[in-house]
């Protein structure tokens, strides 16, 4: 059974800063390729960041730029660093595989307001 456990989020304004974490308890993390969703208020959960297993990195659009998705394989982590905030970011983050998903964790909510 994996488990997920992300942090990091909390309310900051427009412009600034927020890092993420997740722990990803189980097996053999080096080899899945994890991603960071989004749930924000009213629409479906989306992936925003992605960090395959051989080391490339993909982002929507939005997020291009601004946030930075990285992995330590030794400690099973997997971070999101996301700079130049805007209210758009506002949602619930989680972290989980990009394909057979794991069970969600709880996530971490980012709001960004003025």
């Amino acid at each position: 059974q994996v488990q997920l456990v992300e942090s990091g989020g909390g309310l900051v304004q427009p412009g600034e800063s927020l890092t993420l974490s997740c722990v990803v308890a189980g097996r053999f993390f080096s080899l899945q390729s994890m991603a960071w969703y989004r749930q924000s208020p009213g629409k479906q959960r989306e992936v925003v960041a992605k960090s395959f297993s051989g080391g490339a990195t993909d982002y929507i659009d939005s997020v291009k730029g601004r946030f930075i998705i990285s992995r330590d394989n030794e400690r099973n982590m997997v971070f999101l660093q996301m700079n130049r905030l805007k209210p758009e970011d506002t949602g619930v983050y989680y972290c989980n595989r990009l394909a057979n998903l794991f069970d969600w964790g709880q996530g971490t909510q980012v709001t960004v307001s003025s």
